[in-house]
């Protein structure tokens, strides 16, 4: 039997950067829950998608991690959120910044002792140009911390916007670098795969001549 085709647009080449324990478990728990260590395979809006998972450690040097960033085609930063400051994670967004490499933040550790989500929010803010949009936010954090609210669909009620549409604005916005989606690694790997397939570029969106001389 002859292999499936797969459409260059259904696929999404994600690098998780971070701590390494951080993207390390990110990642696992990915691929444990589908099933897959491979690439991902995810249904969303009628459609499938091949997720492909790459991790980057955020500790190595500056040269290389630029050069990592650069070439990637989609971003997801680990940031934790009882962290008060990560020197390295901010020379990343930066980075991303500077070469407009679309991204998401996921903010873990709203349970922890020293978790502060508005914190992480102003220094996601002050790092770049990119508006940090929060997708989520949490209900308390540390001690107090309960669960995730998703605002997406208060957005859609309160604008009546059909989702599609915002989803599509949100994916412009992402992958000119003039937002990045927020998101919460509390609410689960649903959210966080949607995220990607909805916002994050397919390798047709970065196919640039310029990116040629970097592989």
């Amino acid at each position: 039997m002859g292999t499936k085709a797969i459409d260059p647009q259904s696929i999404r080449n994600v690098t998780i950067i971070g701590d390494p324990n951080e993207t390390a478990c990110v990642a696992h728990r990915l691929h444990r829950d589908s099933g897959d260590r491979g690439a991902i395979r995810w249904p969303a809006d009628q459609a499938e998608y091949t997720i492909r998972i790459a991790e980057l450690s955020s500790r190595i040097p500056n040269a290389e991690l630029e050069h990592s960033i650069r070439v990637a085609d989609g971003l997801i930063a680990v940031v934790n959120a009882a962290t008060r400051r990560d020197p390295r994670l901010e020379t990343v967004l930066r980075i991303a910044d500077d070469h407009q490499v679309a991204r998401l933040c996921l903010i873990n550790g709203l349970d922890q002792p020293g978790a502060d989500f508005d914190r992480w929010m102003h220094t996601i803010a002050d790092i770049h140009g990119a508006t940090p949009l929060a997708l989520h936010v949490p209900l308390g954090v540390g001690a107090e911390f309960q669960d995730i609210i998703d605002l997406f669909p208060m957005w859609t009620d309160s604008t009546e916007i059909p989702a599609e549409q915002l989803h599509r604005r949100i994916r412009r916005r992402t992958r000119i670098g003039d937002v990045v989606p927020i998101l919460c690694d509390a609410s689960g790997n649903a959210p966080l795969l949607d995220a990607i397939v909805r916002y994050l570029p397919s390798p047709m969106d970065v196919c640039q001549p310029e990116h040629a001389l970097d592989y």
